[in-house]
């Protein structure tokens, strides 16, 4: 009887079956590892296409003050006790916007310090059977002033710099986060605002703000411009 030679079988040795799986299984891990190493690489657009500005100005009493000749803010004292920093900032690209919400900040430095040593305050005394300004004995009226003076204010409360922030007694400087408690934040928008503390006893000090601009604190990329204002309290 004639055999089809279509219908005959070669029998493969266990050494050959071996070897023909092996090289199976390694062509097959090619092809994995191929296919994992095709990943599409995420581009992000620059913030503001290379074009990210910061421009900020002193405002005293709703003054917009001028620099001298060397670069400084003069800052007469006059009774209120603060000036204002506002600045201008280029807007971002759509990509780092969210819900009208643009992901901007301008962190506020200086190195100026208020500490307290003592505090003075008054406090009006009234007769128990004193006067008053009306019939309903209701605005009683003072027979004079009684002062109360807080000393070791310095163990109560820790220095406080003038651009509103103060630094824990047990403050951790090696935590990953420290470095964002030294300054306050104006943060979602494009004209920051920081009022700075100011009172008659700094009159004839220089101080310097730092300003630290963030553009775009999400992912993607991310720009930083560093401003210095220079301000004499005359």
């Amino acid at each position: 009887m004639k055999k089809d030679k279509n219908l005959i079988k070669t029998k493969m040795s266990p050494l050959n079956a071996i070897i023909v799986a092996f090289l199976w299984l390694l062509f097959a891990l090619m092809v994995i590892g191929s296919l994992g190493s095709c990943t599409k690489e995420t581009i992000y657009p620059t913030p503001c296409n290379g074009n990210c500005g910061t421009s900020y100005e002193v405002i005293y009493k709703n003054q917009l003050m001028t620099t001298n000749g060397n670069g400084y803010y003069e800052v007469e004292w006059d009774d209120l006790n603060y000036f204002q920093i506002s600045g201008y900032l280029t807007p971002l690209n759509n990509e780092y916007v969210l819900n009208g919400i643009p992901l901007i900040e301008a962190r506020f430095d200086s190195d100026y310090w208020v500490v307290l040593d003592s505090l003075t305050f008054q406090t009006p005394m009234y007769s128990y059977l004193g006067w008053f300004n009306d019939n309903t004995l209701n605005d009683p009226v003072s027979i004079g002033n009684y002062e109360i003076t807080l000393n070791d204010m310095f163990s109560l409360y820790p220095p406080l710099n003038i651009v509103g922030y103060q630094i824990p007694r047990y403050f951790d400087t090696d935590h990953p986060a420290a470095h964002t408690l030294l300054g306050t934040y104006s943060k979602y928008n494009y004209q920051p605002t920081q009022k700075i503390f100011l009172d008659n006893e700094m009159v004839g000090d220089i101080i310097n703000i730092f300003i630290e601009t963030q553009f775009n604190t999400d992912y993607g990329e991310t720009e930083i411009i560093e401003d210095q204002i220079k301000v004499i309290i005359i």
